[in-house]
Protein backbone atom coordinates (compact mmCIF):
# COMPACT_ATOMS: atom_id res chain seq x y z
CA UNK A 1 0.00 0.00 0.00
CA UNK A 2 1.27 3.30 -0.40
CA UNK A 3 3.40 4.97 2.50
CA UNK A 4 1.60 7.19 5.15
CA UNK A 5 5.10 8.69 5.69
CA UNK A 6 4.84 10.30 2.00
CA UNK A 7 4.93 14.47 2.60
CA UNK A 8 2.81 16.70 0.57
CA UNK A 9 5.34 18.58 -1.03
CA UNK A 10 7.20 15.67 -2.78
CA UNK A 11 4.63 12.80 -3.02
CA UNK A 12 2.00 12.76 -6.37
CA UNK A 13 -1.03 11.13 -6.89
CA UNK A 14 -1.72 9.15 -9.24
CA UNK A 15 -4.76 6.54 -9.94
CA UNK A 16 -4.25 2.72 -11.14
CA UNK A 17 -7.15 0.75 -12.65
CA UNK A 18 -7.10 -2.86 -13.61
CA UNK A 19 -9.91 -5.23 -14.66
CA UNK A 20 -9.22 -8.59 -13.57
CA UNK A 21 -12.37 -10.26 -15.25
CA UNK A 22 -14.65 -9.09 -17.79
CA UNK A 23 -17.18 -6.70 -15.94
CA UNK A 24 -15.32 -5.91 -12.83
CA UNK A 25 -12.91 -3.21 -12.41
CA UNK A 26 -10.69 -1.82 -9.82
CA UNK A 27 -9.73 1.43 -8.97
CA UNK A 28 -7.25 2.81 -6.63
CA UNK A 29 -5.66 6.27 -6.00
CA UNK A 30 -2.12 6.29 -4.67
CA UNK A 31 0.35 8.67 -2.96
CA UNK A 32 3.60 8.09 -4.15
CA UNK A 33 6.88 9.66 -3.81
CA UNK A 34 8.23 11.63 -6.61
CA UNK A 35 10.82 10.04 -9.15
CA UNK A 36 8.36 6.66 -8.66
CA UNK A 37 7.93 4.33 -11.81
CA UNK A 38 5.26 2.63 -12.87
CA UNK A 39 6.51 -0.95 -11.63
CA UNK A 40 6.72 0.97 -8.39
CA UNK A 41 2.90 2.45 -8.31
CA UNK A 42 2.09 -1.70 -9.32
CA UNK A 43 3.56 -3.06 -6.63
CA UNK A 44 2.58 -0.28 -4.27
CA UNK A 45 -1.17 -1.01 -5.13
CA UNK A 46 -0.67 -4.38 -3.30
CA UNK A 47 -3.05 -6.30 -6.37
CA UNK A 48 0.33 -8.35 -7.55
CA UNK A 49 3.13 -10.45 -6.40
CA UNK A 50 6.28 -9.16 -6.98
CA UNK A 51 7.82 -11.83 -9.43
CA UNK A 52 4.29 -11.15 -11.73
CA UNK A 53 5.66 -7.67 -12.33
CA UNK A 54 7.40 -8.29 -14.78
CA UNK A 55 4.82 -10.28 -17.11
CA UNK A 56 2.29 -7.79 -16.77
CA UNK A 57 1.33 -5.49 -19.56
CA UNK A 58 1.10 -1.60 -17.91
CA UNK A 59 0.62 1.70 -19.33
CA UNK A 60 0.00 5.54 -18.70
CA UNK A 61 -3.41 7.18 -20.17
CA UNK A 62 -3.99 4.23 -22.66
CA UNK A 63 -0.65 3.85 -24.29
CA UNK A 64 1.91 0.86 -22.98
CA UNK A 65 4.88 2.01 -21.46
CA UNK A 66 7.72 0.15 -19.64
CA UNK A 67 7.50 -0.53 -16.27
CA UNK A 68 11.15 1.66 -15.27
CA UNK A 69 8.64 4.67 -16.73
CA UNK A 70 8.46 7.83 -14.31
CA UNK A 71 5.16 8.84 -13.58
CA UNK A 72 4.02 12.17 -13.16
CA UNK A 73 1.07 14.29 -10.88
CA UNK A 74 -2.50 12.99 -11.72
CA UNK A 75 -1.44 9.93 -14.61
CA UNK A 76 -3.66 7.59 -14.84
CA UNK A 77 -1.73 4.01 -14.83
CA UNK A 78 -3.61 1.39 -16.44
CA UNK A 79 -2.92 -2.87 -16.23
CA UNK A 80 -4.07 -4.37 -19.44
CA UNK A 81 -5.27 -8.17 -19.91
CA UNK A 82 -4.17 -10.09 -22.76
CA UNK A 83 -6.39 -10.66 -25.70
CA UNK A 84 -8.55 -13.23 -25.41
CA UNK A 85 -9.62 -13.11 -29.36
CA UNK A 86 -8.17 -11.36 -31.79
CA UNK A 87 -9.79 -8.60 -32.60
CA UNK A 88 -10.30 -9.12 -36.68
CA UNK A 89 -11.90 -12.45 -35.80
CA UNK A 90 -14.21 -11.06 -32.98
CA UNK A 91 -15.60 -8.79 -35.68
CA UNK A 92 -16.38 -11.47 -38.03
CA UNK A 93 -17.77 -13.28 -35.27
CA UNK A 94 -20.21 -10.76 -34.44
CA UNK A 95 -20.88 -10.28 -38.04
CA UNK A 96 -21.54 -13.89 -38.74
CA UNK A 97 -23.91 -13.60 -36.10
CA UNK A 98 -26.15 -10.03 -36.80
CA UNK A 99 -25.55 -10.26 -40.81
CA UNK A 100 -24.97 -6.57 -40.50
CA UNK A 101 -21.66 -4.73 -41.15
CA UNK A 102 -20.40 -2.80 -38.18
CA UNK A 103 -19.05 0.58 -39.05
CA UNK A 104 -16.25 2.12 -36.94
CA UNK A 105 -15.34 5.17 -38.89
CA UNK A 106 -17.33 8.30 -40.03
CA UNK A 107 -17.45 7.14 -43.79
CA UNK A 108 -20.20 5.90 -46.28
CA UNK A 109 -20.41 2.41 -46.73
CA UNK A 110 -20.55 2.63 -50.62
CA UNK A 111 -17.84 3.16 -53.00
CA UNK A 112 -14.22 4.77 -52.35
CA UNK A 113 -14.68 7.95 -53.26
Amino acid sequence: MASASVSADTALAVDIVWSPHPGELREQRLSLPSGSTLARALADSGWFEAARLPSLTAGIWGRVKPLDTLLREGDRVEVYRPLTVDPKEARRQRYRATGRRIVTRHRPLGRKA
